[in-house]
C-alpha cells in the first residue's frame, strides 16, 4: 500500500495499489481541482511529482496531449488522474491553482 506524500500541506495520504493519485487524494479528503472526471480532457489535476516517478504509469498520449496545452508544465507534471500507483511512496506537490480547490 503507498503513501502520498502531499506537499506543501504536509499530509500522507494512504492510498490503495493501482488507484490514481486523484482518487487516492478525493477519498482523503485533500483539495484537488477535477473538473473532466479523469478523462485527462481539462488539466485541472495538474500536480508535479516530486519523488517515485518510476514506481507509477507511463504517460499516456492522451495525457501528454493535454499537459502540452497547459502553461507551467515542467518535466515532473502530470495529471493526478492519469497515474496509477504501484507499490512505492510518492511525494506530489499540488500547484495553486488546485490547492484550495
Amino acid at each position: 500500500m503507498p503513501n502520498i506524500n502531499v506537499k506543501p500541506s504536509g499530509n500522507v495520504v494512504a492510498a490503495a495499489n493501482g488507484s490514481t493519485i486523484l482518487a487516492a487524494l478525493l477519498a482523503a479528503g485533500e483539495p484537488i481541482a477535477h473538473k473532466c472526471d479523469g478523462k485527462a480532457e481539462c488539466g485541472s489535476c495538474h500536480i508535479f511529482l516530486l519523488e517515485g516517478r518510476k514506481g507509477v504509469s507511463k504517460i499516456t498520449p492522451a495525457e501528454n496531449a493535454k499537459l502540452d496545452s497547459i502553461v507551467g508544465v515542467g518535466s515532473k507534471s502530470r495529471l493526478a488522474c492519469q497515474v496509477t500507483l504501484g507499490d512505492e511512496d510518492v511525494t506530489v506537490e499540488l500547484l495553486g491553482f488546485a490547492s484550495g480547490f
